[in-house]
């Protein structure tokens, strides 16, 4: 990981809760002049151009490493490039995941519907066994002779699916059941392959509680898991990558727009997330002609579904100068559904910075009551990997999301243009905010935009 070092973004900065913020004009031409300055943006945004590349984009899944998502890289790289940027390519290595087959789970005295999923590159086999609860699946809540040659029932929560399993195998358990905290059926990865790894699935949180309740009523619980079809093998994805180089005198600053490209087998992904990659290429159309003291990188990610593999590469290879420079972060996922919740900013650790900043300060003034984007804590997108690695980084998602989230309904008319241009504008204008050329009298001020009320919510995604 690297050293967080945002000291040098600009010489004429200040600190904000000691987070590094832009300079930026005096406040009372702020006031005045901040809707002038956004509506350079959003009167330029075309909501039906970000309709057109999800219709693009989703008519066949995108699963990472497959040629449908070459396909989708071709077509983001071209718009780039009829956009007028120099754009890039970053291959990486993944592994592939083929879905299994045939899932069967049986529990004695219980019928099972919704049916159990798989995890993304869990494994096959055929075990059986008695079911043990475990809690979240710490090693300190897993006792080797309470699970060995047993089936583990484990609650999600405080830990990676993967590390609820390895935890569970290291301890004797022959396989494990992970039931949802929420709604609905967890539809999971596990990051990566694992030699580790045994039989795992997923229930719902009702399906879960129901076996937890008949093992705390000390009833013996038999169960038997059966998998069978599933593949894992090496691929290649893709990051694409387009720079708008500072057509002003330039501050030195980097801002970062992204969103992934890939989608879950057997979902056509309309809105996880072709509706975040297509507002990223209608927001690089607007700014490739709009003249900036900023250089701004848009960046649709690779194999986000499979742990974040794409955003992680490139972090990775950020150079030290552009990590440096980088003011922040805004990551879009899944944020057309009409049948979503409010749109919420989620940081990793639940805490603001300067993204969540400018987001709030944008949407505070783009709304008509002049109410401000709530943010709350959330991981599960590419906004994790710039926070790890010390960045400010947030994720724009309208939550609780969709019931055909990670299904074959993802689809193209589910979407809200409303929704889209909501997401489009706020992060246009937010972007500008930083990128904006200060006009000459003023660009020496080192007063930063009035900061505006914003709150904390505890909201699920799902």
């Amino acid at each position: 990981m690297r050293k967080t070092s945002l000291s040098i973004l600009l010489a004429a900065s200040l600190s904000l809760g000691g987070t590094a913020v832009w300079a930026a004009p005096l406040q009372g031409v702020n006031l005045q002049s901040d809707q002038a300055f956004d509506n350079k943006i959003v009167k330029r945004i075309k909501v039906e151009n970000i309709y057109n590349h999800i219709a693009k984009l989703s008519k066949e899944p995108r699963v990472a490493g497959t040629p449908a998502e070459a396909a989708a890289v071709e077509y983001i790289k071209k718009q780039f490039e009829t956009f007028g940027y120099d754009t890039e390519v970053q291959d990486f290595d993944i592994y592939s995941y083929t879905e299994p087959s045939k899932i069967e789970f049986s529990v004695d005295g219980m019928t099972l519907a919704p049916a159990p999923m798989g995890f993304t590159y869990g494994v096959n086999g055929a075990v059986s066994g008695e079911l043990v609860y475990v809690g979240l699946g710490s090693p300190d809540e897993i006792k080797e002779e309470a699970v060995k040659g047993k089936i583990a029932l484990i609650q999600r929560g405080g830990f990676s699916f993967a590390e609820k399993i390895t935890n569970a195998a290291a301890k004797g358990a022959v396989g494990v059941i992970i039931f949802n905290n929420a709604d609905g059926v967890i539809n999971g990865t596990l990051g990566e392959p694992n030699e580790s790894y045994v039989l795992a699935l997923a229930i719902t949180k009702v399906q879960g509680e129901a076996l937890k309740s008949r093992l705390e009523s000390g009833q013996a619980v038999t169960a038997a898991i059966n998998v069978e079809g599933s593949k894992t093998e090496h691929a290649v994805s893709q990051n694409v990558v387009a720079t708008k180089k500072a057509t002003q005198k330039s501050t030195n600053q980097l801002v970062l727009v992204g969103a992934h490209h890939d989608s879950v087998d057997g979902a056509p992904g309309a809105n996880d997330d072709a509706s975040g990659t297509a507002t990223v290429l209608e927001l690089a159309r607007v700014f490739a002609n709009t003249p900036t003291d900023t250089d701004i990188r848009f960046v649709t990610f690779g194999a986000e579904e499979n742990g974040l593999l794409g955003s992680y590469e490139f972090v990775e290879r950020m150079t030290q100068e552009d990590y440096d420079r980088t003011v922040g972060m805004f990551q879009m996922d899944m944020v057309g559904s009409k049948d979503a919740g409010p749109l919420i900013m989620y940081t990793n650790d639940g805490e603001k910075n300067t993204v969540t900043e400018l987001g709030a300060a944008a949407g505070a003034r783009l709304s008509q009551t002049g109410q401000a984007t709530p943010y709350g804590m959330e991981g599960r997108s590419d906004h994790v990997p710039f926070a790890e690695a010390g960045l400010p980084a947030a994720l724009f998602i309208h939550a609780p999301v969709e019931p055909h989230y990670h299904s074959p309904e993802d689809t193209l008319d589910k979407i809200s243009l409303d929704k889209l241009r909501e997401v489009s504008t706020i992060v246009g204008a937010a972007v500008y905010q930083v990128a904006r050329p200060d006009t000459p009298a003023l660009e020496n001020a080192k007063v930063a935009p009035k900061a505006v009320d914003y709150n904390f919510e505890e909201r699920e995604l799902e």
